[in-house]
C-alpha cells in the first residue's frame, strides 16, 4: 500500500505546477496588453516594422492618422490598426459571396 504522505506530496506538486503555469499565462496576457494606446513615432515604426523616416513621411503627407503637440507627433493605436486594415484585400470567397449576393438581388435578364 502506498504511503498517504507521498500521495499528498505528489498532488501538491501537481497543484504547484498548475499555479505556475497559470501565472505564466497571466503574465503573457498582461504583457500583450502593455502596448500603449498613445504611441510615439519610434513606437509606431517598431509596431509596423517601418523606419522612423517612413513614418515621418506619412505624417508630412497626411497619409497616416496622427496628432501633433508642438514638435511632438502622437499616434492612437486603434487608429493605426484601422489605418493598416482600411485597404484590406478581399479573399476569393468574399468576392464570390458578394457576387452571389448581388446576383440574388438583381437577377440577370
Amino acid at each position: 500500500m502506498e504511503n498517504p504522505f507521498e500521495i499528498i506530496i505528489e498532488k501538491l506538486e501537481r497543484i504547484e505546477n498548475l499555479i505556475q503555469a497559470m501565472n505564466t499565462t497571466n503574465n503573457a496576457i498582461q504583457h500583450a496588453d502593455l502596448q500603449p494606446s498613445i504611441m510615439t513615432v519610434k513606437q509606431v515604426a517598431n509596431y509596423l516594422s517601418l523606419s522612423t523616416s517612413t513614418i515621418y513621411g506619412y505624417t508630412s503627407s497626411n497619409n497616416i492618422p496622427h496628432a501633433k503637440r508642438g514638435k511632438k507627433v502622437y499616434f492612437n493605436k486603434v487608429a493605426i490598426d484601422e489605418w493598416v486594415f482600411e485597404n484590406k484585400r478581399l479573399t476569393n470567397t468574399e468576392i464570390e459571396k458578394m457576387a452571389d449576393d448581388y446576383l440574388s438581388k438583381k437577377p440577370m435578364r
